[in-house]
């Protein structure tokens, strides 16, 4: 299997996130990538490469140019309004009901426009890492059509809770779905798995109304986990995507028992939907040891979910997303490839 990294990710390191009114320490930081990668590189997975340079339409069939541009130049804009030693670019104001957008207010008001949390820093580094982790996924997507059966996007930072013209949730460009919507672009039927404990709330906006694309998650429930306004059960789709969207909302403590469950019903539905090749957004905090998440996935289930996911019999490019614990991301990850791959 090709896993495709690049360094580029590790100038995107916040010191800090802004959450329940406070600066916490950021979760979403280097070391998640590399210890991933030097677990790939251990097991002897199969090659890690760099990715190719892919042009910007790719992107741009995905996310609004307002928000390519904001992003490409909001640390200049920050640091040009506040000063070269200004902590990182965090919002403070959202147009809530009653309020306007303002797409091409300044930096302040055009933070709060396109992002939806204070837990998505901007630092010197962000915008080439996310512009970078596009790349990986892209790379990953054309090996996939060029035969291969399986590819790994190590893509950091992730990118399943931005939306088309939001970013959040550590998230800033949507890499799963712009590999999506690559295949779409050359004739193919993409399903998209999302994994991870949180739901993947900005592919499903993406491909909502749509059915040239499935997205289906697994996740805990929004009633209590994070984005708390969607990813909610009765969330099918609308107008032409009605009937492809699925949520499989998980109760706290839910264990491998209870996950099989949901990832059976999963498998499922990719089945009769006839997708040409599956989407993985790998996230890996459904671990029970997770410093965030309240799923009780144990090491060896990740083993088990690797072969569920091959008895499907599709291509598979996994990206990588969220995980939090870093001295076992690696192992787990790696699991889930490593079940793959033998299956």
């Amino acid at each position: 299997m090709k896993t495709f990294y690049s360094p580029s990710h590790r100038d995107h390191s916040p010191p800090h996130e802004f959450e329940m009114g406070r600066l916490a320490p950021a979760v979403e930081i280097p070391e998640r990538a590399e210890r991933v990668r030097m677990e790939v590189e251990a097991r002897k997975l199969g090659p890690v490469l760099a990715p190719s340079p892919f042009p910007d339409a790719a992107i741009l069939r995905v996310h609004d140019r307002g928000l390519f541009k904001t992003l490409c130049g909001a640390h200049d804009d920050w640091t040009k309004r506040y000063g070269a030693d200004a902590p990182a670019a965090i919002p403070s104001c959202w147009p809530a009901r009653g309020l306007r957008e303002r797409r091409e207010g300044d930096i302040e008001s055009r933070l709060g426009t396109y992002c939806f949390d204070t837990a998505t820093p901007i630092v010197k580094g962000t915008w080439a890492a996310a512009r970078k982790a596009a790349d990986i996924a892209l790379s990953g997507a054309d090996a996939i059509a060029n035969g291969a059966r399986a590819a790994f996007a190590l893509a950091r930072p992730p990118g399943h809770h931005a939306s088309g013209d939001v970013y959040g949730g550590y998230c800033y460009l949507n890499n799963v779905a712009i590999a999506a919507q690559w295949f779409v672009d050359r004739g193919l039927k993409p399903a998209i798995l999302d994994v991870d404990y949180h739901h993947g709330n900005g592919t499903q906006t993406i491909f909502y109304r749509r059915r040239d694309v499935l997205f289906v998650s697994i996740h805990a429930d929004p009633s209590f986990a994070y984005p708390h306004f969607l990813g909610f059960a009765d969330e099918a789709g609308e107008g032409d995507g009605e009937g492809f969207n699925l949520n499989l909302p998980l109760t706290a403590g839910t264990g491998w028992d209870g996950y099989s469950q949901a990832l059976d019903k999963a498998r499922s539905r990719i089945e009769a939907f006839g997708a040409d090749v599956m989407l993985v957004s790998l996230g890996l905090d459904t671990f029970e040891y997770d410093p965030i998440s309240q799923l009780r996935l144990k090491t060896e289930d990740y083993l088990r979910m690797g072969e569920c996911l091959a008895r499907l019999d599709k291509p598979v490019l996994f990206v990588f997303e969220g995980g939090y614990n870093v001295e076992h991301l690696g192992t787990i990850t790696a699991n889930v490839l490593e079940g793959f791959s033998g299956a």
